[in-house]
Formats: structure tokens, C-alpha cells, sequence
């Protein structure tokens, strides 16, 4: 049997450390797993945004917020990234807040996916796991629907079509 060195590991990067870390995730007890259900406080987090500064999910207090968890490489992710931008656009004025959160990326990489998709809204990274961590992120897409008392009213791991996306975001107005 082959053993991998350090050097090695490194070099495969962010996305084998998704696919490791979601290995050993899914082997774990369900009930050890952060993942907010329906009437839980939504979990505080503040990340860096792309462009500069950051986003504080606690200054949405009292808004409407999805939080949208991609990564550039998910196939999911980018096949539903140009509704959440059409809906953004249909439900902004009502007072829906959007936030994307980028999974174990850098800033060039979620600017980019933004910017492909023309997504108006605040991205931020979370480089490190840890709100994908809080969130209970064994894969991707996330979705997480926020009401104006800050509390999970939808919470979906995977791919969600448009009909899906807009009943949840009508959930929150």
C-alpha cells in the first residue's frame, strides 16, 4: 500500500478536503451534525466579503435573508446560480437580502462565480469551513432561508429548481 506524504496531501487541494472532510462527516452520528432546522435561531457569522470588507449575518436583523452556500466547481451550484439572480431581482424591492457564501475558496474564485453570473448581491468567503461547519454543510448547494426574526424557516441541502427557491423566499417576506 502506497502512503501518501504531506507534500502530497497538500497538493490536492481544497476540493479533496471537501471530499475527505464530507467522508468523515457522513460516517458521523446525525446528532453530532450542526444543521439548523425550521424555528432555530440562525446561527451568528461574519466573513470577509469579496471586494473588501464583510458580511455580519446579525446586521440583517429584521430583513428577509437567504444564504446561499456554492462553490465554483458544483455542478449544482452553477445550474441553479442564474435564478437566485433572477429572483434577487424579482424579490429585492420587497426586502429579500441575499447572501452568498463561497465553500473553501479564495475571494478571486467566488468573485468570479459572481461575476459570471451577475449576482447584484454581497458574496463572502468562507475560507476556512467553519460556517459551512456551523451550518452542517456535507455538500452543496446549501440553502437557508431566514426569516425577519432571524429564524431558519426553510433549510436545504442540494439543488433546489426555481418553484422551489421562490415558495421558500415567499415563506420569508
Amino acid at each position: 500500500m502506497r502512503h501518501l506524504g504531506k507534500r502530497s496531501l497538500v497538493k490536492l487541494g481544497p476540493r479533496f478536503a471537501l471530499a475527505l472532510s464530507l467522508t468523515f462527516a457522513a460516517s458521523a452520528p446525525m446528532a453530532a451534525l450542526a444543521i439548523p432546522h425550521e424555528g432555530d435561531v440562525a446561527p451568528p457569522f461574519s466573513i470577509s466579503k469579496v471586494g473588501g470588507g464583510s458580511i455580519d449575518l446579525s446586521k440583517f436583523r429584521g430583513k428577509p435573508v437567504y444564504v446561499n452556500f456554492f462553490a465554483s466547481w458544483c455542478g449544482p451550484c452553477n445550474e441553479e446560480a442564474p435564478d437566485v439572480a433572477k429572483l434577487y431581482h424579482a424579490y429585492h424591492a420587497r426586502g429579500l437580502t441575499i447572501v452568498g457564501v463561497d465553500e473553501l475558496e479564495d475571494a478571486s474564485k467566488a468573485g468570479d462565480f459572481a461575476h459570471t453570473y451577475a449576482w447584484p448581491f454581497a458574496v463572502g468567503v468562507d475560507a476556512d469551513g467553519s460556517v459551512g461547519h456551523t451550518y452542517g454543510a456535507l455538500g452543496l448547494p446549501i440553502h437557508v432561508f431566514i426569516d425577519k426574526r432571524g429564524n431558519v424557516s426553510t433549510y436545504r441541502l442540494g439543488e433546489m429548481d426555481h418553484a422551489e427557491i421562490e415558495e421558500a423566499i415567499k415563506k420569508i417576506l
